[in-house]
């Protein structure tokens, strides 16, 4: 992920480091006080915003990079877009809810961000075929500490890349 590309409110959020756990993973409480403060002003450093649920999804998405999911729920739920679906079902899977996972990732349907995972993914070694099927893989390999496991995390960190950058683009257009 290129960082350069996003203000410096929030590039020190964006660590390629962080690859979250496929559970519910533990809050990082050394950024909270950071998103607490992040408001979409900031994340877009005064950028015209052309569609504002987009930039609220981005918002979600970092609360959710950051394994605060109950803050990421109450995001994402209230975005009508595909995008906020999106991140709610990347949410459920987390949870773990496979079966309220697959309920948003339905409302999701066709996006270009499945698309870039079925391209990009098999780069990591995965052969990413549809959020359906990723979301058991989740499932088989979730508390393995395997490389599935370590694999299934660094393929839902490009999922996490790949629409943050989506709604990030989309909503300043």
């Amino acid at each position: 992920m290129n960082l350069s590309i996003y203000p410096p409110a929030i590039q020190s959020l964006l660590s390629a480091d962080r690859v979250p756990e496929l559970g519910p993973g533990r809050p990082n409480a050394a950024v909270r006080s950071a998103l607490d403060a992040l408001t979409v002003e900031a994340l877009f450093a005064g950028a015209p915003i052309r569609r504002p649920e987009l930039a609220q999804c981005c918002l979600a998405g970092l609360w959710l990079l950051h394994d605060f999911l109950d803050k990421a729920h109450t995001i994402s739920q209230d975005i009508a877009a595909a995008e906020g679906s999106y991140w709610h079902g990347i949410m459920h899977r987390r949870e773990p809810d496979p079966s309220n996972a697959a309920y948003w990732f339905h409302r999701v349907g066709q996006h270009p961000v499945i698309m870039q995972l079925v391209d990009q993914a098999p780069t990591l070694g995965y052969a990413y075929k549809n959020p359906f099927e990723f979301i058991t893989f989740c499932e088989q390999v979730r508390g393995t500490g395997n490389s599935d496991e370590e694999l299934a995390r660094r393929v839902q960190r490009l999922e996490w890349d790949l629409l943050f950058a989506h709604c990030y683009g989309e909503a300043t257009g």
